[in-house]
Parts: structure tokens; sequence; C-alpha cells
């Protein structure tokens, strides 16, 4: 085999060149010194040489430009203005001016400015003095918008792949507004304030549906497809904002207050004809999933270097993955131009007309990390090829490819296709909760009504509602003091197998931290009703006598349709070109943090406690070696390690601690464990030798001892592993009693050495009531320890094992 490549490499010629120029200038230094002249004459020439250069390069620079402006007058003005501050409809030519449409706005700008007082005077400063009894005395002090008007910079409309029945506009908003919004709270004798709003950003206006009666449009929605930029300019109490530091930090609590409005798939409904139904049109069905393989790189730049340059090193690659409002992170390859992550994502695609697939891959850094390249890839022509699996070359950089397999799964209501499906991610064998998704449950949160009043008697609570789809959870917003509340949210969550899994909807009390009634809705009765959707009220166990929830909720399969094509056919992705400048993306793109998964994201897949381990080769935890192996295991199971929750949410860019998105699948990618487990998934395909473990077993016990209030767990061994290198593997065990996943919270047992059937026999406990246990997910992985700096580190197998188990207090024995 070839010697792996150095991680060094030195430049000779630049060193040559970097210490002829530092002998250059010493020498002259050296021999003033010598002749005992002074140190002046060193001054007057350098003041000297560096007029003479100005000189000459103001000159060399005004001829040039006078050339290159007789040459190409256009390309010359491009040059001269920066990209980020020319208007779209100067990038784009189906974006065009909207200069009559601005002199519209200028003119009722005074009458809009009167709305907005009117807003939040009689709207939104009586819901804040209702929200807590601290906030009783706010009031606005002062509301002055600003004579300067919104501007609307270019207006795209969209003419294909669009309904009939709708028109879809993007606006190129932009509003620079020396407002003046004072407010006051004076039992505290507090005042604060803004003097400044800046807002940039494309919002989207839907005109739906189009009708044969005036007005002729049903219904009007708003909404941005990503996250505004924005600046503001603080003042009296809320000044302190402004201190660096701070000042990122608020204006990211704000973006992410209107995300929660304005930002897809979150929008303002404004009906125009009663009949409309604003419940679909403000929370409409996804219009597909995109299924994005993040595999490997090659021939990235090597910007890691020592010695001023002089040194060559490697990168240490990463990338952030971006449809719409969505953002994924992939794991860190230390010291690798060629970086293999094999890692699954899933992403919902709401508008596809002007939505792309967004790429960046950067070299992690201790202070700023350098930009290693980017994509975008227009998901119309993905929707349209169904299926990619194809070498991109990188944008803004001089060399680099990324490889990516992308697929587009249509949203089906009849569950004809489900057993296909569940095959095809494997889903029909394992007893997993996670993993590649088979379905989408799309629900709509209407109302609760006759909520019983909580803990204290005739107060009326502050209800919200908990729903969980397995491991992954969200939760609606709170509405204050009342037990008939209105929420009308829309949630998503991606099924990994809607014949086993559960919908649970639990109604809590935000003030007394109590639950006001709860059920579970088996997925399985979905599948059995007309269009797969259930709309009803729903009757709250634990509650009061009366005591419902309003919900619609709709199930759809999600079906990859591939498309008929000819032999001689040939397709490939339209990979469109960045608009602005690199700068002046990575500002509004680049997440200094990017998605911080949720507290269950890297959960493994969840098994019962005596397994059929071929649904467990995925190795989410696993970290990639730099020699991984060039060939991605097709063979291999898809079950998901890990898959975020469809929520999305973003971590603020103030915190300071990068932390990859979990990916839903990837493989195991050292050569020795891949041969391996490839071996014994035929073996168990074929039924010989293996039995139900193809990846080993382990043997545990474990019980609650109610005296001591803690669960005991005992590893005694394990037998059959997979070896990592020919002389085996060096296993230990690791566990988490799920959720908590702190440092803290971890359990490990010793290292045996080159053994694939250790003995451990070792005694773990955690302190925790026998109720609470019985609501939590004992975490178990047996992973490979190698060895100092050695590579051959990893992930084993892994199973979820769930404690609401009513044996728990005799205990149990199992393998």
């Amino acid at each position: 085999p070839e010697p792996p490549p150095s991680l060094l490499s030195v430049d000779v010629t630049g060193l040559v060149s970097q210490f002829a120029r530092s002998f250059v200038l010493i020498f002259p230094v050296y021999v003033l010194g010598y002749l005992g002249l002074s140190f002046s004459w060193v001054l007057i020439a350098l003041c000297g040489l560096f007029w003479i250069r100005r000189h000459r390069g103001g000159k060399t620079s005004r001829l040039g430009r006078a050339l290159a402006f007789l040459e190409d007058e256009e390309e010359a003005v491009r040059l001269s203005v920066s990209s980020a501050d020319l208007p779209a409809w100067v990038h784009f030519p189906d974006t065009e001016r909207a200069e009559w449409l601005n002199k519209t706005v200028k003119q009722m700008w005074p009458f809009i400015c009167q709305f907005i007082e009117k807003l939040f005077r009689e709207t939104i400063e009586p819901a804040v003095r209702g929200a807590n009894n601290h906030l009783s005395t706010f009031s606005f002090t002062k509301i002055d918008i600003g004579h300067q008007p919104l501007r609307i910079n270019g207006v795209k409309v969209y003419t294909e792949n669009v309904d009939k029945r709708q028109i879809i506009l993007d606006l190129q908003i932009s509003f620079v507004g020396n407002c003046e919004i004072d407010l006051e709270i004076k039992r505290y004798f507090c005042r604060a304030g803004v003097k400044s709003i800046q807002i940039h950003g494309t919002m989207r206006v839907i005109l739906e549906p189009l009708i044969g009666d005036m007005p002729l449009i049903g219904a009007l929605s708003l909404f941005f497809l990503r996250k505004p930029l924005l600046e503001i300019n603080w003042t009296g109490l809320t000044n302190l904002l402004d201190v660096p530091g701070l000042n990122g930090l608020s204006d990211t609590i704000i973006l992410d207050i209107i995300s929660n409005y304005l930002v897809l798939p979150n929008r303002i409904t404004v009906p125009l004809v009663s009949e409309v139904q604003i419940a679909q049109l403000r929370f409409p069905i996804p219009k597909g999933v995109l299924r994005i393989h993040f595999i490997e790189a090659q021939d990235l730049e090597g910007k890691d270097t020592y010695l001023k340059g002089i040194v060559k090193g490697k990168s240490d690659p990463y990338g952030i993955i971006r449809v719409g409002n969505q953002i994924f992170q992939s794991k860190v390859i230390k010291e690798n131009l060629n970086p293999k992550w094999n890692e699954v994502y899933e992403a919902l695609v709401y508008e596809h007309p002007g939505q792309e697939l967004e790429i960046e891959l950067f070299d992690e850094d201790p202070d700023k990390d350098d930009f290693l390249g980017s994509l975008m890839i227009d998901l119309i022509e993905v929707e349209k090829e169904r299926l990619l699996d194809e070498w991109f070359t990188l944008d803004e950089v001089s060399k680099g490819k990324l490889h990516l397999k992308l697929e587009w799964l249509t949203l089906m209501p009849t569950a004809e296709n489900l057993d296909k499906v569940l095959t095809s991610i494997r889903a029909d064998k394992d007893q997993a909760n996670d993993g590649l998704s088979s379905a989408l449950l799309i629900l709509y949160l209407d109302s609760a009504r006759n909520l019983p009043s909580g803990k204290k008697i005739n107060s009326n609570p502050n209800p919200l509602v908990l729903l969980s789809v397995g491991h992954k959870a969200q939760e609606s917003k709170i509405r204050y003091k009342t037990n008939e509340p209105v929420w009308e949210e829309n949630f998503t969550f991606f099924v990994h197998n809607p014949k086993r899994q559960d919908l649970e909807v639990e109604v809590r009390d935000e003030q007394h931290q109590c639950s006001l009634g709860n059920f579970k809705l088996p997925l399985s009765q979905l599948l059995e009703s007309e269009d797969l959707t259930m709309h009803q009220r729903f009757h709250l166990s634990n509650s009061g006598p009366n005591s419902t929830i309003n919900m619609k909720i709709a199930l759809r399969v999600l079906s990859l349709e591939k498309q008929v094509r000819s032999p001689d056919h040939q397709h490939s992705a339209q990979v469109k070109r960045p608009s602005l400048s690199k700068d002046a993306r990575k500002s509004s793109f680049k997440p200094q943090v990017p998605v911080s998964p949720p507290p269950d994201s890297n959960k493994p897949v969840p098994a019962s406690p005596v397994t059929d381990s071929d649904k467990k080769t995925d190795t989410a935890e696993k970290s990639q070696p730099p020699n991984a192996s060039p060939q991605w295991p097709t063979d291999l199971s898809r079950s998901s390690s890990s898959l975020h929750a469809s929520n999305f949410s973003y971590s603020p860019s103030h915190l300071s601690v990068k932390e990859p998105t979990p990916s839903i699948a990837s493989d195991i990618s050292l050569p020795i464990a891949t041969q391996e487990l490839r071996q014994r998934l035929r073996q168990l395909e074929n039924g010989t030798t293996l039995g139900q473990s193809p990846l080993g077993q382990i043997q545990l016990t474990i019980r609650h001892s109610s005296q001591r209030n803690k669960l005991i767990v005992v590893v005694h061994s394990c037998r059959n592993l997979i070896a990592f290198s020919e002389e085996g593997s060096d296993p230990y065990v690791r566990m988490y009693l799920l959720p908590d996943k702190r440092r803290s919270g971890r359990r490990k047992t010793h290292v045996s050495k080159k053994t694939l059937n250790p003995v451990f026999d070792q005694i773990f406990d955690f302190s925790v009531s026998l109720p609470e246990v019985q609501r939590r997910t004992l975490d178990v992985a047996v992973k490979n320890s190698g060895g100092f700096l050695s590579k051959d580190k990893g992930l084993l197998g892994k199973l979820l094992i769930p404690l609401a188990s009513e044996e728990l207090a005799k205990g149990w024995t199992q393998w």
C-alpha cells in the first residue's frame, strides 16, 4: 500500500523568496549602523519609497479604470459598485423595478403609520399588560415610524411551475427608518425604546385562490422565505443592548420572534372572502420532502498554514446545508482534503419556486472558519428529476467538488405504497422509532374547551400543548389566563413507521407546571381514515368531564416516484451562481453556531431489551476517520440513529459552541468493519449461522431499588462483536439515562483489549425515582476504544431500552 501523504509540505521557493526579501530590508539598516550614520536616513528612505509607490499605484489604477471603461462600460460600473449594494433587478433579468409601487407606498405612508400606531396601542400594549402582573403599567409613550417609507427594490412574478389558481410574487424589501418608539413601565421607573431600524429581506406574497367573483382574490398570504437582515439602534435602558457582544444577542432574539410569525412555514393570512378556508391557507401541506445524502468532497483547498504560509497544511472541513429556513451542519473531518461524511438529512419544502438548496463548506478554526466553497441547486430541477446522484463543482473557489445524492419525496394521501416505502428504508423489520422517514405527520392545533382550572380553584390556567411522536417533541405557544385557548398553530413530524408509532398530546399549565389532560392516538388509526386525515374534537383523559381539544391531523406517505426516461436521456441539476458576494451572503447565511439539536436528537435506534441487531447498523455517533473507505456501503441498513425535530430551530449566533446536526443515517466507514458488517448481513439474508444478532449481543441486568431510590444496571458481557481491526476490537460500554446526556450522567465500563467477547461484570446506578424512571429510556452503546491517537475508534452497536415496565422493581437479566 502507498504510504499516507504527509500532513505538511514546505514551499521551498517561497521560503527562499521570503529570506531574500528579509535580507534586502535588513542589510541597509546594518550598513547604516556599521558606518555610524543616523537612523533618520532609514525613515527618510522609507517615506520616499512609500510616496513613489502610492503615486505610481494611483496613476496606474486611474489608467486601468479608464481602459476598462472604454472596453466594457457595463462591467466597469458593476465592478466599481459592491455587488451587495445593487438591487435585485440588476442581477436577475426576471426581477423588475417597481418605482410605481414605491411611489404608491410613499403616498400611503402616513396612513400606514397611523395603522401601525393603532396596532401598537390597541393590540400589542394590552397583550403585554395581560401577560404578567409586573407589566401591568406597561405603555408606549411615543410611536413615530418616521417619514422614510418602506422601499421595494425589485419584484419577481412566478409564471411557471405554479398553480393556475394562485399568483406568487417575491418582493425585495428594504426599510431604513428613523423611527422612534419609546415605552415605559411606570411601576419600576423603567424607560426604553428604539430610535432606528433597518430591515432587508425577500417577502413572498401569495394571492390565492383566484375566484370568479369580486374581489377575484380569496385571500392574501405574506411571509419571509428566510430570516431577514435586521439592525436596531436602542435607546434608554435598552441602550445596553448596543454593547458589543450583546448587540448580536438582541438582534438574534428579535429575529427569532419575527421567525415565529413571519418566516416560512409561518405566515400572515388576510382573508378577502368569508368562504375561504383560512386554516388551509395559513398552514398548507408542504410541497414535498428533500432527502439530502451529504456524501463526500474531493480536492478541497488546504487552508491551514504555518509560519505565515511557508508551511502548508490541510483543512478540517464541514458543511452547512440550508433549505429555506432549515439549517443543518455536518460533522467536522479533521485534516482531510477529501472528506467523507456519509450523512443524511431530510428537509421540508413549502415553496419550491424561488427556493434553493444552499451548501457552504468551511474549514474549522479556533477563531474564524475559512471558506472552502459554496453550491446552490434549484429545487425545481430536483423535483423534475426526482433522483440526482452527481458530483458538483464548488463555486467561489479555485478547486473542489462535492458529491450529493438528492431525492425528492412526494407526499401521497393514500397508504398503497406504504409497505414498499417501509421495505426500502428497512423500517418493516426493525423496532426503531427513528430513522429515514416513511411518512410525514401534519397537525393543525386549533383550540381547546372546558379545561380544568389547574391547582388553584376558580383561576384560569396558562395552557400550552406538548406534542410528541417517538423521541421527537414540540410544544405550542402559551395562551394566558384562559380555559378555552385558541392556538391556530401547525406542527410537522417525520415518522419512521406509522404502523407502530403513536402521537402523544398533553395539555399543561405553564404557571403551575401541572397537567391539564392528555390523550394518545395510534398513527395506525390514520391509515384507516379517509385521505389519511382526521378532523375532530378529541376528549382529554385525566382532565375535566367535558374537556376537549380540536385538531386536524393528516398523514402523508413519502414516496420516491422515479421518472420514466428514455435510454438516451441525460440530466444535470441546474446549479445557480450566487448573486451576492461571499462576504455579503455569509453575513446573512453562515451562522457562527448552526443548528443546535434538540436534547433527544442524538438518541440511537430504539430497541426492546432483546434486540434484532439487523436494525442498528448505523453509526451517526461515530467520528469519521480521515482515511475512510472510498466506497459508501449501499447494502447497509439506513435505520436512523437520530432525527431532528421537524419544527426547525436555530441556535442563536451568540453562543460559542458549535454542534453538528445529527445525521439521520450514516454508515460504518472503516474498511475492516464495513467488510465484516457486509458479510454478516449477507449471511443473515441467506439464513446462515448468525441467528438474529449480526452485530452481536450484550447481557444486562436492570432493576430499580426502592430503598436506595436508584436504577441499578449491571453490564455483564458482550458476544459476537464486530472486529475493528485484524487483531479484533477494544470494546467498552457507554450508557445514558435519556433525556439526560450531560457528561455527569454518563456511565462507562473499563476497556477490554483485543476481544470480541468481553466480560465486564460492572455495576452502575442512576439516582431516579420509580415513577420518573418509567418515563425514561436507557441509552446503551458499545464502542471501540482503539488507543491513544488511534483511528480505530467508533461504534460497534447501540440500542435504546424503554424502562416503562411494571417488572422494573423486580428486575430482569437478558441478552
